[in-house]
């Protein structure tokens, strides 16, 4: 598919990789709605794009409010082609740590947002898509996931985390299998060490260790690396049912 033609949601599309995506494709010539919960930040940042980005508020978690954002990205756009999740959070804890156990509600939260806020999101644009006129190679749309090295790599620390983003990984050869029917690809890009707002967070020592560790190139990932990757998918049809690597080869320590 053309980037021209893209009709983008992004969720967590209001800061970091999902930002990034939209600025890539709006500078293509598509469309794109950003999904976050981050209002302040979205609506600047759909102002700062133009008049073909569009901001909406939606909590992943919420089932209903993911089903209105995406009403509301049809109307807005006329349609969806391309649904990019990159909402997501971290929150690091040992299942057995120096305060004790591990609360569930913590865990529960990760995976709610990270899993199935990402399943939330990918069945209501599938709903959509699949009532799109094909082009013609019969394409109606690209669901593309955000995963994360930690998804094989996962880190002491890092139960709810890694068992989400392990989560993400493995919908995606049975939702592509599932939603070939309709001419809609289902792909997840697992990043690895990216300059997000999370990263930015650390202090700047923090981040050039961090990004030391990277084989080549020997630094944190740019978000717009992230992006390239993302069109590059979505202008390639035989990209389908994978899991891609995007981390200058690094794989992570148990700790």
């Amino acid at each position: 598919m053309d980037i021209g033609s893209a009709l983008a949601l992004i969720s967590g599309g209001a800061s970091g990789l999902g930002l990034a995506t939209a600025e890539a494709v709006i500078a293509g010539g598509g469309r794109a709605v950003l999904m976050d919960v981050q209002d302040e930040a979205g609506k600047a940042a759909a102002a700062r794009l133009g008049a073909n980005a569009h901001y909406v508020h939606a909590d992943v978690t919420q089932e209903a409010e993911v089903d209105a954002a995406v009403a509301e990205a049809v109307k807005l756009m006329g349609g969806i082609n391309f649904a990019v999740n990159c909402a997501g959070v971290v929150a690091p804890g040992r299942a057995v740590g120096k305060d004790g156990a591990l609360p569930g509600a913590k865990f529960s939260r990760v995976i709610a947002i990270n899993l199935i806020g990402t399943f939330f999101v990918n069945k209501a644009v599938a709903a959509v898509m699949q009532h799109n006129t094909p082009n013609a190679a019969g394409e109606r749309g690209l669901i593309l996931q955000t995963a994360s090295v930690a998804a094989f790599d996962g880190q002491i620390g890092q139960p709810a985390y890694a068992a989400s983003k392990a989560g993400v990984v493995g919908m995606t050869l049975p939702l592509a299998r599932e939603f070939a029917r309709f001419g809609v690809r289902v792909v997840t890009v697992a990043p690895g060490l990216f300059e997000t707002p999370m990263m930015a967070s650390l202090p700047e020592e923090a981040q050039k260790s961090l990004g030391a560790m990277v084989p080549f190139p020997s630094r944190l990932g740019y978000p717009s690396e992230y992006a390239q990757l993302a069109l590059a998918i979505f202008a390639n049809p035989m990209l389908n049912g994978e899991t891609i690597r995007l981390d200058g080869a690094i794989r992570l320590e148990p700790k």
